[in-house]
């Protein structure tokens, strides 16, 4: 039976560290990061070879793959061989610090994911008599399937995805890995094991969503995700009603950080911390956490990251308030992170937060940019079509940024988001502000990769016109929305006193709304002088751009996502849908958005702009009213009537189009890879590379990282 690495005490792995190079006694003293390879680099323990660093944008591949739906891509990270030694260390320890938790993300999103993953990797692995039959292919197929989604459920739809191999073929591949190497339980046989994993896999009423949102059924009891066992949503709820605060105006996270369960009858909360769930890969996440505080670039980052260590040790999410507030004040650093239990998208109620890590730097120049939009914050704010109760009277401490990442793990990958916008805390966003930033390089990987394959514009589009468009700014187009979207989105309006937060009082529907929120106050903006006056962009036909993309994704390009007969699950999914469905639908009398079939295609056509940003204002407004007066029912009405219904037809239509383009609807990334260079016991530089090969980071990130028992 092969054992997961237990956590390396902080002195063993110091010593691995400081001794990485002295191992074969040949230290390395190269600084040079255009030198092709790095013969002797440490990572948790294990001397490895790094890939070849490729320097030159002219040479680099930005497509590796495709499969089943998915498309590998891979980022390049500029700039980062000119930075400082001290600031490369910092990276390299918060790199490792984002995959030393990349196995919590796999358990949290179903409590058997761990031992699935570990038997594929085991029978990917095993290089004995691996046959070249169609069930071996569709074996490797699905292994990657479930390497990119972080489990057996899709990434995006959630829904459970099925083996295209016999059972059989998985009870033969198991049986030629070695019973030592396969995650077997104390006493269990490997026939038993196989009488165990086999339906989990296979059978399709076993777990068959990760994350339900549907209305009028228990979302708790429907979802496959690990945050909560043998309790009723009900139950949940009930608890967390019970949850007060000495402070009502600056309520903490309930539940971010904890698994709910039933013990003697009583429903209980476990938490992941130090020492508790997760407690091993929590251990060697807050090893390299404080590996970064001994070359912190400053004392507020170095406050910042010793109050995320508190955070994990302790689990206190008062703590982890106080480390949100240090962050958000910790401007002037050029390296930044995200680490821990963020995001709530996965968790039906919106309380749960999955593991996720973006380790970065700031691009100076694309900065330039996003901060011009962030210093008018206010003038957004007062100019909004909201009610005026609903507005901030003082918009404060919007940090904005153009970033280049470094790498991602957890929920962040290997589908990565393009922007973001922290802390969630509405309370901490009032009175301190937020950070908001655009991932510049993986936008530009994405736009790079855009021009391998067929042609969704050319096939969609309704006209030579709106295609013209879309190709002089469309780039810009998107980079604005998702500027608009992170930095005056998420941070406009408030909710008015008394009112719960959104994940109290609009539940299941928080997530799409706040998502539909930010999108209208970017797409009400994108359209507005304004932007054109601050000279970030050069006129409305950006606006329009952004417009036609709109429309077209939200009402047909999308579809390609989803199955046959499903509806939308998907937060920002529904969010695109349910704003553009509703204008589509409300701007009918004065024909705002036509629908014109043509030569048997559908398309939808803009015939009034400014009409169709006086709609995004009304919605807008509407949206904002939901979310500060906490109106379920409003929200529930608006999601379930635009947001979640498939036409069949069309999404018919849309998915025969789409196949005739062979483009793989997602796309995700094989991360960098950072190694460094040791001399006389002490890191002199860091080397970047560039893999290339999906299934051996995969692999190796399994042995390296590999911190958790296989049930939690």
């Amino acid at each position: 039976m092969k054992q997961p690495k237990s956590a390396v005490s902080a002195l063993l792995l110091g010593s691995l560290l400081v001794g990485a190079c002295a191992k074969n006694n040949t230290p390395t003293t190269t600084s040079n990061a255009a030198s092709a390879t790095q013969t002797a680099t440490i990572e948790g323990g294990k001397q490895v070879s790094s890939p070849q660093v490729i320097t030159g944008e002219e040479n680099f591949k930005y497509v590796t793959e495709q499969f089943a739906d998915l498309r590998i891509l891979r980022y390049r990270v500029p700039g980062f061989e000119e930075l400082p030694a001290k600031q490369k260390e910092l990276l390299y320890y918060l790199y490792e610090a984002a995959l030393s938790g990349r196995d919590i993300i796999y358990d949290q999103n179903y409590k058997h994911n761990l031992r699935i993953r570990r038997t594929l990797d085991a029978i990917v692995q095993n290089k004995k008599d691996r046959s070249t039959s169609p069930d071996w292919e569709k074996l490797i197929e699905y292994t990657k399937r479930v390497w990119f989604s972080n489990g057996i459920h899709h990434h995006y739809s959630s829904t459970k995805f099925l083996p295209e191999f016999s059972k059989d073929f998985l009870a033969q591949s198991i049986r030629k890995v070695p019973a030592d190497q396969l995650p077997l339980l104390p006493g269990e046989s490997v026939d038993k094991f196989i009488a165990t994993i086999t339906p989990i896999m296979f059978d399709p009423t076993i777990a068959p969503k990760q994350t339900n949102k549907e209305s009028g059924v228990d979302v708790i009891k429907t979802s496959a995700v690990n945050f909560y066992e043998d309790v009723t949503q009900k139950e949940v709820e009930a608890f967390y009603s019970k949850k007060t605060d000495p402070d009502k105006e600056r309520p903490v996270s309930h539940g971010l950080n904890s698994k709910v369960v039933k013990e003697n009858g009583q429903v209980v909360e476990k938490v992941w911390k130090v020492g508790g769930i997760y407690g091993s890969a929590i251990e060697r996440i807050v090893f390299w956490l404080e590996k970064a505080i001994t070359v912190a670039e400053n004392e507020q980052q170095r406050l910042a990251l010793q109050r995320l260590v508190d955070y994990y040790r302790t689990g206190d999410l008062k703590t982890f308030d106080e480390y949100n507030i240090a962050w958000v004040n910790d401007v002037n650093s050029r390296v930044d992170v995200v680490n821990g239990f963020i995001e709530v998208y996965d968790d039906p109620l919106g309380i749960k937060g999955s593991y996720e890590s973006v380790v970065s730097f700031k691009d100076e120049e694309a900065t330039k940019r996003i901060n011009a939009i962030a210093r008018q914050a206010q003038w957004f704010e007062d100019n909004s079509p909201l009610l005026p109760a609903h507005k901030k009277k003082n918009v404060v401490g919007i940090t904005a940024k153009v970033i280049t990442t470094v790498v991602e793990s957890g929920d962040a990958a290997p589908s990565t988001p393009i922007g973001i916008n922290l802390p969630n805390a509405n309370w901490i966003r009032k009175e301190h502000g937020s950070k908001s930033v655009n991932l510049g390089n993986i936008v530009h990987a994405y736009n790079e990769s855009s021009n391998t394959g067929g042609s969704t514009l050319g096939e969609f589009a309704y006209s030579q016109e709106e295609i013209d468009r879309a190709k002089k700014y469309g780039s810009l187009a998107s980079n604005l929305h998702t500027d608009m979207h992170e930095v005056i989105g998420h941070a406009s309006g408030q909710i008015n006193p008394g009112v719960g937060t959104p994940k109290q009082t609009l539940k299941n529907y928080a997530s799409t709304m706040e998502e539909g929120r930010a999108d209208l106050v970017a797409l009400y903006y994108v359209m507005d002088p304004k932007l054109v006056e601050i000279g970030v962009m050069p006129s409305l036909e950006v606006g329009k751009a952004e417009y036609d993309g709109y429309i077209r994704n939200g009402l047909m390009t999308q579809l390609a996502r989803i199955e046959p007969g499903k509806n939308i699950e998907e937060d920002h999914m529904r969010n695109r849908q349910m704003v553009a469905a509703w204008a589509y639908e409300k701007g009918k009398k004065d024909n705002v958005i036509e629908k014109v079939t043509r030569n048997g295609k559908t398309y939808f056509k803009i015939n009034d702009y400014q009409k169709l940003r006086e709609l995004f204002g009304q919605l807008l407004r509407e949206t904002q009213r939901i979310t500060s007066e906490g109106d379920f029912n409003a929200a529930k009405n608006l999601v379930e009537t635009y947001g979640v219904k498939v036409d069949p037809a069309l999404h018919k239509e849309v998915l025969q189009r789409y196949s005739t383009l062979k483009i793989a609807p997602y796309q995700g990334f094989i991360q960098p890879k950072l190694s460094p260079v040791v001399k006389d016991g002490k890191v002199v530089d860091v080397i970047i590379a560039y893999p290339d090969n999906f299934t051996q980071q995969m692999l190796e990130y399994g042995e390296v990282y590999n911190l958790l028992p296989h049930y939690n």
